[in-house]
């Protein structure tokens, strides 16, 4: 009953920090950076300004790793593979063949590959020997508004010779890497993983060991739920130096964007993390979930969309009051930023009604009604009355339009 879709306070600013753009990213860049109309509540996944699995603009940034007839050098920045090899590599991603993505890639991602260890030999003998390896660099990117970058995530990204970067790294980040830079895309979707844990570790380590200064981008912070620490532990058994470099996490930051206080004297005491993914990707949330029903703790839920109809029955039958305020946010601290306010019970009805999509984080806990988007369930009432009213006139004029024959 408790809903609320609003145009955030705390919008934003269009413009991105200043950085040299790619000419490949510049148009698509545009167009995810489109402002929708205020208070409009339509689903805006063609202006998302996230990565998506079979964006074009995805393909564009990746489409030196498809050259198919071998042609283009690996070394020159300004080489350009045909079009026909982007367009393959992206109907073979739509229709969900991974091994054919791969396969596409290997022939240049080995290219290029032989070239910087060749590279890095000959500055080793340049140097009498003793090149050593390169570095990995894992960067926290922050929810999205690239102004939430640290200087020191800017500066590595400048820095970088590879970028692998996930799908929750907003387009106007990618914007920051150097123009001599090549960027891979190794992001996960649900039902669709462009590479395994595994392989990601595997390019990390044979182009760190080729001498290349690696950077590895991730949306939020790097090592909460962003499986950076697992990444961290192998390359550090096989002696490639590694550095963290954190970002705000969404958390935080969306909280901080709607002025919600995680935790508040008197209200709440405490904060936890859940993850809303099922450890067996099914539709149950995790078994901390019962656990979690106290209400003097803030919940912040990443990944919950697809779980939170077995979510909020589970902290309610646990001991957590239904009327509990809470709070879903999609493309949290991007222009593209939509939220439902709603009391716990109404959570689930109230997000299907808006058609929230990934990446949506979910804070349930008494600090929500804190916030100066919060609506009272007495005005809420009073609102949901109105709008029904409003719907019932409108609809009443339609059926009199059609029997008068007027517009």
């Amino acid at each position: 009953m408790a809903l609320a879709v609003r145009t955030p306070r705390f919008q934003p600013r269009p413009t991105s920090i200043s950085a040299p753009a790619s000419a490949s990213t510049s148009t698509s860049l545009a167009a995810a950076n489109a402002r929708p109309r205020p208070g409009a509540a339509v689903r805006a996944s063609a202006a998302s300004p996230f990565t998506e699995a079979t964006s074009s603009s995805r393909y564009r940034r990746d489409a030196w790793s498809y050259a198919a007839d071998g042609s283009s050098s690996p070394a020159s920045s300004s080489s350009s593979p045909s079009d026909a090899a982007a367009a393959a590599a992206a109907a073979a991603a739509a229709a969900g063949r991974r091994d054919d993505e791969i396969a596409l890639q290997l022939p240049e991602l080995r290219r290029l590959l032989d070239a910087l260890r060749a590279s890095r030999g000959r500055s080793a003998e340049g140097e009498g020997g003793g090149g050593g390896p390169g570095r990995v660099a894992l960067v926290g990117t922050g929810p999205g508004d690239p102004e939430l970058l640290t200087l020191k995530a800017v500066r590595a990204i400048e820095a970088a010779d590879l970028v692998l970067y996930d799908r929750l790294v907003s387009n106007d980040v990618l914007d920051l890497v150097g123009e001599g830079a090549r960027l891979l895309y190794v992001g996960k979707t649900a039902g669709y993983h462009s590479r395994t844990q595994e392989e990601i570790h595997e390019l990390l380590l044979s182009f760190a060991e080729a001498g290349a200064n690696v950077v590895r981008l991730k949306g939020g912070d790097p090592l909460v739920f962003g499986r950076g620490g697992e990444e961290m532990d192998f390359l550090q058994q096989q002696g490639i130096r590694v550095e963290i470099i954190p970002g705000i996490t969404s958390a935080s930051g969306i909280a901080a964007e709607l002025g919600i206080p995680l935790t508040h004297r008197g209200v709440a005491t405490s904060v936890r993390f859940l993850t809303g993914h099922s450890r067996n990707g099914g539709t149950d949330p995790l078994y901390v979930a019962g656990n979690a029903a106290d209400p003097d703790t803030t919940l912040v839920v990443y990944m919950g969309l697809s779980t939170l109809p077995s979510l909020a029955p589970k902290l309610m039958k646990h001991g957590l009051p239904p009327d509990t305020p809470a709070v879903a946010v999609e493309r949290g601290t991007t222009p593209q930023q939509r939220m439902v306010f709603a009391l716990l019970k109404d959570l689930v009805d109230e997000v299907k009604l808006a058609d929230l999509v990934s990446p949506t984080l979910i804070i349930i806990g008494k600090v929500v009604a804190l916030s100066p988007f919060w609506v009272e369930p007495s005005e809420h009432d009073a609102l949901k009355t109105e709008n029904s009213y409003a719907r019932s006139m409108k609809s009443e004029l339609w059926t009199a339009a059609l029997y008068t024959g007027s517009p």
